[in-house]
């Protein structure tokens, strides 16, 4: 979305936000906890670098499978670091999460956007 939509000039940077964070925070309902920067809030954070190129694939991407929909795609824009509740556990691609981090989170009513 970054690539083909902000640096295409047919979204900007908020809309971006929105579209990955703050949206599907309201539609599961878990705004405000999840999805913004706000005194409460869990501060899930992503620092962006808007500039990193990256040939994404199988072989970047950290899922379990075998394929990707996105193979072979030159992106530009990746995040940098990742932070959960205010802890870092992403850097530079780098895992640092451990083991029973997540938590459950009743979700309240949704938002339909």
């Amino acid at each position: 979305m970054w690539t083909y939509g902000v640096r295409a000039g047919k979204m900007t940077p908020n809309q971006f936000v929105a579209l990955n964070a703050t949206n599907p925070a309201k539609i599961f309902g878990l705004y405000p906890r999840k999805g913004t920067l706000l005194p409460g809030s869990d501060a899930d954070i992503v620092i962006w670098d808007p500039e990193k190129k990256v040939k994404y694939g199988v072989a970047h991407a950290q899922h379990r499978t075998d394929y990707n929909l996105y193979e072979g795609w030159e992106l530009v824009g990746y995040p940098e670091k990742v932070f959960l509740r205010g802890e870092l556990i992403v850097e530079n691609e780098k895992w640092l999460g451990k083991r029973g981090m997540g938590q459950f989170l009743k979700r309240g009513e949704g938002q339909i956007l």
